[in-house]
C-alpha cells in the first residue's frame, strides 16, 4: 500500500443505509424471523430485538437515520400502552378500545403492498437472471428437485447473523492475546484471498481466523459490507433460516469506487 492509498478504520467508516431498507422493513424482517402473526405482534419481544439491532447498528457506525430512532420511540410507546390496565368492557358507556398496535399493523400492511407492487414493476428476478448465474446452479442440478435454492441476503439478515456471531464469541473463554490492528482495506484483501481459494465460504467461518476480539469481528463485518457495496461478493442463504454463504464475484465495470478513492463521486 502506498502513502497515497486510503486506509480506513471502523471509526472513520460509515455505511449509508439509503441503499438498504428502512425501519418498517426491519420490523417485517423481525416478524418473519420470529414467525409471528402480523395482526398479533408480541410487542415486548419485537421491541427488544429491534432496539438490540439498532444498538448494534450504532456501534458499527452505520448511518442510522432518524426514522429508525422514531420507530424505536413508537415501539416503546406502544409497549407502555400495552402494559396499562384495560378498561372494563362491561361498562356500557365505553366504546371498544383500539389495540395500541393497530396503527402500526396498518402501516406494515400498507408497506408490504407498496413493496410488492414496486417489485412487480421493476421485475427484479428478470433483471437478476440477465446479470448473473446463481452460484448454486451446479449444486441444484446435482441435488434435483428437493434442493432449496439460495436467496440473496439483505442487510438485516446479515446484522442478525453477525449479532449471533458476537453472542457466541462472548460465551467463549477469554483469551488474552495482543490485539490485531488491521484496516478495513487490509481485512478486505485477506477475505478476497480466502474466497479465491474456494467456491464459497460460510459467513461465520470468516470471523474465525483472527484473534476473536470484538474489534476484529467488527472490522471483518464492515469489510464484508464494503465488499458488497463494491460488488466484489454476493451473500446468499438457503431458505429463510439456513446457513449464510459468501461468494466472490467478478467486479462489474460500473461498480462503485472504494471509499476515499480520489475519483469517487
Amino acid at each position: 500500500m502506498t502513502d497515497t492509498d486510503f486506509e480506513s478504520s471502523p471509526d472513520a467508516y460509515t455505511v449509508k443505509l439509503e441503499s438498504f431498507e428502512g425501519p418498517l422493513d426491519l420490523l417485517i424482517h423481525l416478524i418473519r424471523t420470529n414467525e409471528v402473526n402480523i395482526y398479533d405482534i408480541p410487542i415486548a419481544l419485537i421491541t427488544e430485538q429491534y432496539l438490540s439491532l439498532i444498538t448494534l447498528m450504532q456501534e458499527l457506525n452505520l448511518d442510522v437515520a432518524g426514522e429508525f430512532l422514531v420507530m424505536a420511540a413508537t415501539l416503546i410507546h406502544i409497549k407502555s400502552r400495552m402494559l396499562l390496565p384495560r378498561p372494563d368492557p362491561s361498562q356500557e358507556d365505553l366504546g371498544p378500545e383500539e389495540d395500541p398496535r393497530d396503527a402500526l399493523v396498518r402501516r406494515l400492511l400498507e408497506h408490504q403492498k407498496y413493496k410488492a407492487a414496486a417489485e412487480l414493476l421493476h421485475d427484479r428476478e428478470t433483471l437478476r437472471s440477465a446479470q448473473f448465474m446463481r452460484p448454486d446452479a451446479r449444486v441444484a442440478d446435482a441435488a434435483g428437485d428437493d434442493y432449496e435454492p439460495e436467496l440473496e441476503v439483505d442487510l438485516f439478515s446479515l446484522l442478525a447473523a453477525f449479532k449471533g456471531v458476537l453472542e457466541r464469541a462472548n460465551r467463549r473463554p477469554l483469551m488474552v492475546l495482543p490485539p490485531e490492528q488491521i484496516s478495513i482495506e487490509g481485512r478486505m484483501q485477506q477475505l478476497l484471498d480466502r474466497l479465491s481459494e474456494r467456491d464459497a465460504c460460510g459467513f461465520e467461518d470468516l470471523f474465525a481466523d483472527g484473534d476473536g476480539s470484538r474489534p476484529f469481528m467488527i472490522v471483518t463485518f464492515l469489510a464484508l459490507l464494503e465488499m458488497i457495496r463494491l460488488k466484489l461478493i454476493r451473500v446468499f442463504q438457503s431458505g429463510g433460516f439456513g446457513p449464510i454463504r459468501v461468494y466472490k464475484r467478478a467486479r462489474p465495470a460500473d461498480a462503485p469506487r472504494p471509499i476515499g478513492d480520489p475519483q469517487e463521486r
